[in-house]
């Protein structure tokens, strides 16, 4: 089944239905993926305190796990796009799924010799394979239905990644921080073997589902190979301010997801890692509510104006969290959660609008975005070690303003394929 679409109107809309009869179990099939690559990212918020305190590490050398894990995002995401035009996107989510499985299962020896750097060489990988998702499963969602809902049908999806975010905060701390306290001294870092051998034989078995499974085909107007030049990519405004914006939030997102932990036991000396780990459930579950919340209220309002509430929110979440402790700085970090959800994908659905046969590209470089992961929460670390980890959350402020300015003007499209 092949469907050619183009819209020439340049302002996002709302109203219409989520999308087409033919379309639903595509949608539900590919809504999966979202949870699924969600456990791989929101592990690493488990990971961060359980790896600092197997290898006594710093704030700054325990971040190198969102380095390696969004470095490998940015390094996988172009070659990705290019992939994806030879082959495309069902194939290109079977091949994500497989690199996934390969780099969850470098834990296995990871955990056997004990050196921190074979952890991030895993993670790396499996970062890779999630890039390829990405790539694929973003713009294929977008297109399964009509375009005025593209942005609320990929915030609808992106929900279900928001409940394995919540889920997987929760089996972590069960499953790999209270099994590290009970661990003899030295081999804490067993305890991570189980829960990514069982993520090997979840992607896998993915893999095959999706192998199986008769998928729509998604044809852009023009082939990719008629344009093919970076600089056609770079004739649209509205994408490079995307990816930028998908850059500086993303780096806000994973930098405080990061440090919740280190936050709570700051404001709150004595406070035991499983017990902070609680904040860090409460901030994705609102995560996960916003994202439910945020799908719902775009039947009525702009996504661009979506997004502007809630980058406000985020500011306002933020300076709590900078110059108040108790309660009130708790209750930022936890609200910080509800106003990052609608972001990625409502910034995502804005900057590949109207790219025509520069979608797979276009799509790779918002993807390359998620480097913001590697480079902020490593800033964050940095300053928290200089100063405190309140001081450090002055960098997510600066990005919340940026995708701000996105949300009120940057997202304009100026140029139409």
């Amino acid at each position: 089944m092949a469907v050619t679409r183009i819209s020439s109107s340049s302002t996002p809309q709302t109203g219409g239905p989520l999308t087409e009869r033919r379309y639903v179990l595509p949608l539900i099939l590919i809504t999966s993926l979202f949870f699924l690559w969600a456990v791989g990212v929101n592990l690493n918020d488990i990971l961060i305190p359980h790896l600092k305190g197997a290898f006594h590490l710093t704030d700054f050398q325990s971040s190198f796990v969102q380095v390696a894990f969004f470095g490998g995002y940015f390094l996988a995401a172009w070659p990705a796009g290019r992939v994806m035009e030879k082959i495309g996107y069902q194939r290109g989510i079977v091949c994500g799924l497989l690199i996934c499985a390969c780099g969850a299962f470098l834990f296995i020896p990871a955990a056997s010799v004990r050196e921190y750097a074979v952890f991030l060489l895993g993670l790396f990988v499996m970062a890779c394979g999630q890039s390829f998702l990405e790539v694929s499963a973003n713009p294929y969602v977008t297109f399964l239905g009509p375009p005025q809902t593209s942005e609320q049908r990929l915030n609808v999806a992106q929900s279900f990644n928001a409940v394995g975010a919540v889920v997987t905060p929760i089996l972590g701390s069960t499953f790999i921080l209270s099994r590290a306290h009970a661990a003899p001294a030295g081999s804490e870092a067993d305890v991570v073997r189980m829960p990514y051998l069982v993520m090997v034989g979840i992607f896998v078995a993915m893999a095959v589902i999706i192998f199986l499974s008769k998928l729509p085909v998604i044809q852009e107007e023009t082939a990719e190979e008629e344009s093919p030049n970076l600089p056609g990519i770079l004739a649209f405004p509205h994408l490079i301010k995307g990816v930028a914006a998908q850059f500086f939030y993303i780096g806000a997102q994973v930098g405080v997801a990061s440090f919740v932990i280190r936050f709570v036991q700051h404001t709150h000396p004595g406070t035991l890692d499983t017990q902070a780990a609680n904040y860090l459930k409460l901030h994705l579950l609102g995560f996960m509510i916003g994202r439910f919340a945020g799908s719902a209220l775009m039947k009525k309002i702009q996504p661009a104006k979506m997004l502007a509430i809630f980058a406000v929110g985020c500011v306002a979440s933020v300076l709590l969290v900078i110059f108040t402790r108790g309660s009130s700085a708790l209750a930022g970090i936890v609200l910080l959660g509800f106003f990052h959800s609608i972001m990625f994908p409502t910034i995502f659905a804005l900057s590949i609008r109207h790219l025509g046969p520069y979608t797979k590209r276009g799509s790779s470089l918002v993807v390359m975005a998620i480097l913001g992961g590697a480079v902020f929460p490593a800033l964050m670390g940095r300053i928290s070690d200089a100063s405190n980890i309140q001081a450090a959350f002055f960098v997510p402020l600066v990005c919340y303003l940026f995708v701000l300015y996105f949300a009120t003007r940057g997202y304009r499209v100026k140029h139409a394929a």
